[in-house]
């Protein structure tokens, strides 16, 4: 996103920002890679990336730029979305204009047979296994994916909502037998809606039911019991969907190629961040657009690193890589001499 009107910038648009930046114009960058991760052609476009007819001109435009500079074959490009670009219009036009795909599912089913699955990534922190599904009613595969760092992650988040939750149902039970404490039946339920709109993430997991004396009007008990919906992400922890046109790939394949998107979407977040890329303070469109291609030419550079370690079979994030290095610092230190010279020590 960028500041101020951006009546310069005709790619300016309002559209879904992951800063929650919807009062600001977006401008989207688009990559074409090849197989191993390196940019081959890169152009800016508008900001309202959701709509098919951006997702149209992104494509043409990338491949046009390819044939003209002789990067690529004549041949349909694999487009890899994630969530917030893979509507099921923007997935209806890459059907009907029989482009690849893999993109992530927005469909709350989930299941997972561990046995069915293979091993596509294993190391210390994290084991990621892949289980694919031949979905007869959209023919695709879908590739149902768990990862043991990701279920620990959101047993945790689960955990800690959940606790605070049954705190303050707790809470409100408790003081429905206490002096100066909310009793009313109607305020009650009312006061449980809030409860649940301020945990949303749980609260939808919970079966509450509230005891009224009919009498007085009080409530006199809450009742609650939590149970996680059999085929959704709360009966899985852990486990995402991915789904791809590609019927003859195997699962690990099918992975490694979606988690370069994963892995670019990391390595931009530390760089716009540390090379102060966002937001973009700059007007006018070519000057918006050669910002960004700096980040480009950066991630480049940060790949080329990231691809000589993994020939050494050193496969570390990028985040990880500068955390290993974040102990080697370089320090210059002046000294003003008697003399009036100054020496520079680094």
């Amino acid at each position: 996103y960028f500041e101020g009107q951006g009546e310069g910038n005709r790619l300016g648009a309002l559209g879904h920002s992951k800063e929650n930046r919807t009062d600001c114009p977006l401008v989207t960058l688009a990559l074409m890679l090849d197989s191993s991760g390196f940019p081959k052609s890169s152009q800016v476009f508008e900001g309202n990336a959701s709509e098919p007819e951006t997702l149209k001109k992104m494509i043409n435009g990338l491949e046009k730029k390819g044939r003209n500079s002789n990067l690529f074959e004549p041949r349909k490009a694999t487009v890899v979305m994630d969530a917030g670009i893979a509507s099921e219009k923007n997935i209806e036009w890459l059907k009907a204009n029989e482009y690849p795909y893999i993109v992530v599912s927005r469909k709350r089913h989930r299941q997972f047979d561990e046995e069915e699955a293979v091993v596509v990534k294993q190391d210390k922190g994290c084991t990621v296994k892949a289980q694919k599904v031949i979905d007869s009613e959209t023919d695709e595969v879908l590739l149902y994916c768990h990862s043991t760092q990701r279920e620990k992650k959101e047993r945790a988040i689960n955990n800690r909502f959940t606790v605070r939750f049954e705190e303050d149902l707790k809470y409100l039970d408790d003081g429905l037998h206490l002096k100066n404490r909310l009793k009313k039946y109607d305020k009650v339920i009312e006061k449980i809606g809030r409860l649940k709109q301020k945990n949303a993430r749980v609260s939808k997991l919970y079966q509450i039911d509230v005891l009224k004396d009919e009498k007085i009007g009080n409530a006199v008990k809450i009742n609650w019991t939590r149970n996680a919906e059999p085929d959704t992400k709360d009966g899985f922890p852990g486990v995402y969907c991915l789904r791809t046109s590609h019927k003859d790939l195997n699962e690990d394949t099918l992975w490694r190629t979606y988690t370069m998107l994963t892995d670019l979407e990391a390595v931009f977040r530390s760089l716009k961040s540390e090379l102060g890329m966002r937001p973009v303070f700059h007007q006018i469109t070519e000057r918006v657009s050669g910002h960004l291609f700096i980040s480009v030419l950066a991630y480049h550079l940060v790949h080329s690193i990231r691809y000589r370690l993994k020939k050494a079979d050193i496969d570390s994030s990028w985040s990880g890589l500068r955390q290993q290095l974040s102990g080697q610092n370089r320090i210059t230190i002046s000294m003003h001499c008697k003399g009036g010279d100054v020496v520079h020590v680094r």
